[in-house]
């Protein structure tokens, strides 16, 4: 089942992003966060996603077509700049005091408590890494990571991630992307400790399924070290958002095995081809050599019969051939 979101809307960028780091810093929610500095992208947002809470300022508010986002958000909380409140029915805050004092009255009016409370009393969770990597090209191997990520999205908090140097992502989505992966990594290492808000403002869906934009330009992601990508997905991982990572992987990257290592399972797409059978044969044998033993244990091999079909369309990943070979595999080895 995927987690409920809560939004929140400010023109004032400044504003927005101390009360999201906050809410990120200080509380755990029962929610998925999302970030606006535009009422425009809210209302785009909001004709995808229901919208369990709210929270907007009075301006931003007023830019917003009113009957149509109440319907799609469960509850609205309106940060008050101005002396009067011009729609009685719904709950203002004054914005000017502490991000703090917001959050308690908040916290004594959401209709849907849930799991609110501070940040010292969460519990830790890992999410669990699954790589996809294959030496064999053309295998279909990103349609196995997306379909896969969306059949468990459907019952988990998962997040997909694309390190392949050209994924072709824009163009199969027919969208432009105004931050993507190598954004969020340079805010990681600039400053780490705003991770989780980073996240929260860049993150798309394709169905229920989370994922950050993958890079459109090459030369940055081969840059960063086996190192940094694994402090990046641990201290994602450490955030707590979510319960699975997949991790659709090509040769372009620094510290390829390394993630591999860490991983709890690894797909591996091959064809029934003699250089298919080669390049596998020389793979295996290679981290053999290295004493990379540990990856080729946690390798499951897929040899996808002929399908008729697949989906153009990439929220309907789900559907089809692929789909039924996906989720058997799903129910063999993930929940094994």
């Amino acid at each position: 089942m995927s987690q409920k979101i809560m939004a929140i809307c400010d023109i004032e960028e400044g504003y927005a992003f101390r009360m999201a780091e906050y809410m990120l810093e200080k509380v755990r929610l029962p929610y998925t966060l999302h970030l606006f500095t535009a009422a425009s992208e809210l209302q785009k947002f909001a004709g995808r996603e229901q919208i369990a809470v709210l929270l907007i300022a009075e301006n931003a508010l007023k830019l917003l077509k009113q009957e149509y986002i109440r319907k799609q958000v469960a509850q609205i909380f309106v940060l008050q700049e101005s002396e009067h409140k011009e729609q009685e029915d719904l709950c203002y805050i004054s914005k000017y005091q502490s991000p703090e004092k917001v959050v308690q009255i908040m916290l004594e009016s959401v209709m849907d408590l849930g799991d609110w409370n501070l940040k010292d009393t969460k519990k830790e969770t890992t999410a669990r890494m699954i790589g996809l990597y294959s030496p064999v090209k053309r295998c279909l191997q990103t349609s196995f990571a997306l379909t896969l990520g969306q059949i468990l999205a459907k019952e988990h908090r998962v997040l997909y991630l694309n390190l392949e140097t050209c994924s072709g992502f824009g163009r199969l989505l027919k969208k432009e992307f105004a931050e993507d992966i190598m954004d969020i990594m340079y805010y990681f290492l600039s400053a780490r400790e705003k991770l989780a808000l980073r996240i929260s403002s860049t993150v798309q869906k394709i169905g229920a399924l989370d994922y950050i934009p993958p890079t459109q330009y090459s030369l940055g992601l081969k840059e960063v070290t086996g190192k940094q990508w694994m402090d990046f997905l641990g201290d994602i991982a450490a955030i707590g958002q979510y319960e699975y990572i997949i991790l659709d992987l090509g040769e372009g990257i620094q510290g390829l095995y390394e993630l591999l290592k860490n991983c709890c399972k690894i797909y591996t797409i091959t064809r029934d081809d003699a250089f298919a059978r080669a390049k596998l044969e020389q793979y295996e044998q290679m981290l053999k050599f290295n004493d990379l033993e540990d990856i080729a244990q946690k390798t499951v091999k897929c040899r996808f019969p002929k399908f008729r079909e697949l989906p153009e369309n990439l929220e309907m990943m789900t559907h089809g051939e692929l789909a039924a070979y996906v989720k058997s595999i799903v129910k063999e080895d993930i929940y094994e």
